[in-house]
């Protein structure tokens, strides 16, 4: 037992759960060691020499002696493999069917002894051992998959394996989901299972709640992703390459992934970042963009315990001159912390309550935990059972863990039978005035004071029919609750985006919301982590996300507070939140001036709240992120790939928060181009470095020379926002107007600017040609 999990032990065993959790934790041990027979004897197989190919449109299956390779490069240049009868179906990442084969994309035999694919936008060449290669259609190789080696228990049982890959020596590797040392992945080892890390986090620790293996491959040569669509326990161990390594060679950037069980087989995608963006997610579904209330300043705590107290800090916002759009109410809401519960001695009139804020333009989200209370009496648990939805062991019994409430069960929420029932339940927080719901403890997480804080891993899941156990579904247990939810909510509320975001995912959770970093800690290396996990889960295909500002524990000093709160403004979602114990986090708790500060911090994401409705759309026909980062427009810039304290958010804007403690300039490294800082307006000309002012009361912002962005003026209508191009030069921007909080289809318009005879001007571009943009327009950066 190492340092840290003594200190979760101690803390697990001292609670008042602690005497169940440790019994629960035997139990769970004792049942994985009858259930999960030990691997023993072991037999290594690779695939050995090729014996032949079938042509398949697309591509085709390519025999080894003692293995078989299936790929397909598909419309639009997606390229899948798969081995030993691994296809792309069945699958938690996928939204639909696989996209179709690219039929002019052939099988052939090669030079080699091999074979290869080749497509307009990408080659597959396939060595004679089973090594496979993808290729620009120039011919430099992006990515060098070895030939894999599996392990089969002698006995029979899942075969472990570990597939090796080599990049560029120049590249570097971002992704598998939220990160803290991110965005920027070195050196190191980095494990798939979802995790809750049992308090608060920084930069050193690692697995979070949301792993994926997704790997974001930026180099010189172009950008890839690479997906390896397996749900198992896992390992990737990444090493970056070095140029000129040993006698004048480049030694080639590597990954190696090792993996308990399930298949192997993998999607790659390749092209710029917008392009490798786009093609993930329309092969893992478009991102359910927020309503575009929720898009606006949001207030937690856990802690709140009563109505009075919720009343007090909302009028405290309202008081100082705050906007505030939600107030999200913890587990000490609910009844004994029993999930679709109220306890009505402290929230005796909860729809009321939700109809008062509601009319001040404050809306109440919940947060809904999975584990159910084990209790006869107890509706949920009594429904539950009635409708067989929860995890069960290999003798047919309930699966029981300890959370919050006591003893619960959890629901398999892979049946989709129990994902309709878990969906219906849901019409109890809407009739309570809920808006919207965050699910947290869905990794799932059974309190331990020793060992994994989870399901044993022979606790058994329908897996959609086919069936298996929790080795297969932990790590898609938070995106399958997701699932249910949004689904239930869209059935009870039909003309309403739902509003959920979860804290535990896996991939193609962006298809019912977002999350949030989870436990954060308080203190600069938590800050530092906020902005981490957001761009890496950004690069994942998950847009909105956004830190506990202020952190989760603790209490920040009142620059720490302020600084996360000027950073939680420009990020996608914006909210913050601690824990029971922690310190406050209201804005005039900290004093006059960073109460003044965090009012103009409040008030120009406001203004800027057309320009975040336009960003939420755009993530859901393009899978671009809001929050990008810096190399984002040009990844062949190696100082931008390595720069990890700014972000653009968009393509208009530069923000470069303050991460330090007492700084008040920072140096902020520019992509090619014209910026202007927002707030003096003075001109910058990039690629290079600028030293910025940074004091107590911004962050450095900077806009694009020429972009176009939408805003709230200054009587509250929409306006355009339009910084001077650089001479010679012209810009332009995208602009979606708000839909609603309905499903109306979103109508994007395209506006240009140049200057003209000393002036700016600002044109819509429209089928007919240019017009006079529709919005009253005001230019700034002359």
């Amino acid at each position: 037992m190492d340092g840290r999990e003594l200190v979760r032990s101690m803390k697990v065993v001292g609670s008042v759960q602690g005497l169940r959790a440790v019994r629960s934790a035997w139990r769970g041990r004792r049942t994985d060691a009858r259930e999960l027979a030990p691997r023993g004897a072991e037999r290594a197989r690779v695939p050995g020499p090729v014996s032949g190919a079938e042509p398949l449109p697309g591509g085709g299956t390519v025999r080894f002696a003692r293995a078989e390779l299936h790929m397909c490069v598909t419309v639009g240049g997606a390229v899948f493999w798969g081995w030993d009868g691994a296809g792309p179906l069945p699958s938690y990442a996928l939204a639909d069917a696989p996209p179709e084969p690219d039929t002019r994309a052939a099988l052939e035999p090669d030079t080699e002894g091999g074979w290869r694919v080749v497509s307009e936008r990408v080659t597959v060449a396939v060595s004679r051992h089973g090594g496979v290669e993808v290729r620009t259609p120039g011919g430099v190789v992006l990515r060098r998959e070895l030939p894999p080696r599996w392990w089969e228990p002698v006995g029979g049982g899942p075969a472990r394996w570990v597939q090796r890959s080599e990049v560029a020596s120049d590249a570097r590797f971002f992704g598998l989901g939220g990160r803290a040392s991110g965005p920027r992945l070195r050196d190191g080892s980095y494990r798939l299972w979802n995790t809750d890390p049992g308090g608060g986090f920084g930069p050193e620790d690692d697995p979070l709640y949301v792993t994926m293996p997704v790997q974001l491959v930026v180099a010189d040569a172009g950008t890839h992703l690479a997906f390896h669509d397996n749900s198992w326990d896992g390992r990737v161990t990444l090493r970056e390459g070095e140029e000129g390594a040993g006698s004048g060679h480049d030694r080639p950037g590597t990954s190696e992934l090792r993996m308990d069980g399930g298949p192997l087989r993998c999607w790659v995608m390749t092209g710029t970042p917008a392009r490798v963006l786009h093609s993930w997610t329309a092969l893992t579904g478009a991102p359910t963009p927020p309503p575009s209330w929720a898009l606006g300043p949001q207030h937690a705590r856990w802690g709140f315990g009563s109505e009075r107290e919720v009343r007090r800090i909302v009028a405290g916002y309202r008081k100082h001159g705050l906007p505030l759009s939600a107030v999200h109410l913890d587990i000490d809401h609910y009844d004994a912390h029993q999930v679709f519960t109220v306890d009505r001695e402290r929230f005796p009139d909860l729809p009321g309550l939700a109809r008062e804020l509601r009319a001040d333009g404050v809306r109440l989200v919940s947060i809904v935990d999975p584990a159910v209370k084990a209790e006869p009496g107890n509706a949920v648990y009594e429904s539950g059972s009635a409708a067989e939805a929860f995890v069960r062991d290999a003798r047919g019994r309930d699966v029981q863990g300890v959370v919050w409430p006591g003893e619960c069960v959890y629901p398999d929420f892979t049946d989709p039978a129990a994902r309709e029932w878990w969906g219906g339940l849901y019409e109890e927080r809407l009739a309570q005035g809920f808006a919207g719901v965050w699910h947290d403890m869905n990794e799932p997480v059974s309190f331990a004071p020793f060992g994994d804080t989870t399901l044993p891993r022979s606790a058994r899941h329908r897996l959609e029919g086919r069936g298996g156990d929790h080795r297969e579904a932990h790590n898609v247990y938070g995106l399958t609750m997701a699932r249910a939810g949004f689904e239930g909510l869209r059935r009870l509320r039909p003309d309403e985006r739902p509003f959920l975001f979860s804290r535990s995912g896996w991939a193609g959770m962006q298809r019912y919301g977002g999350t949030w970093s989870g436990d954060v800690s308080t203190g600069w290396p938590g800050l530092r982590a906020s902005l981490s996990l957001v761009l890496g889960l950004g690069l994942c295909g998950v847009p909105y996300s956004g830190p506990d500002v202020g952190g989760f524990d603790g209490s920040p000093s009142p620059e720490l507070y302020l600084r996360w709160f000027q950073l939680g403004a420009y990020l996608p979602l914006f909210r913050t939140h601690a824990a029971i114990d922690a310190g406050r986090r209201e804005p005039w708790e900290f004093g006059p001036e960073v109460l003044e500060h965090a009012r103009a911090a409040l008030v120009e994401r406001e203004r800027l709240r057309p320009y975040f409705v336009t960003l939420a759309q755009l993530a859901r026909l393009t899978g671009a992120p809001y929050a990008r980062p810096l190399w984002w427009g040009a990844p062949e810039d190696r100082t931008l790939r390595d720069c990890e304290d700014a972000f653009l958010l968009g393509d208009a804007l530069l923000v470069a928060p303050v991460l330090e403690r007492g700084a008040d300039r920072r140096a902020v490294r520019l992509p090619r181009g014209r910026w202007y800082d927002t707030a003096t307006e003075r001109a910058y000309d990039g690629p290079g470095q600028v030293l910025l002012d940074a004091p107590r009361s911004r962050i450095p912002v900077l806009a694009r020379a020429g972009a176009v962005i939408p805003v709230r003026g200054a009587d509250g209508g929409p306006e355009l926002e339009a910084w001077a191009p650089a001479v010679g030069r012209a810009g332009g921007g995208l602009v979606v107007r708000d839909p609603g909080d309905g499903w109306q289809k979103a109508e994007v318009e395209r506006y240009t600017s140049r200057m003209v005879n000393g002036e700016v001007r600002v044109s819509r571009v429209t089928e007919d040609g240019p017009v006079q943009a529709q919005w009253p327009v005001r230019v700034r950066g002359r």
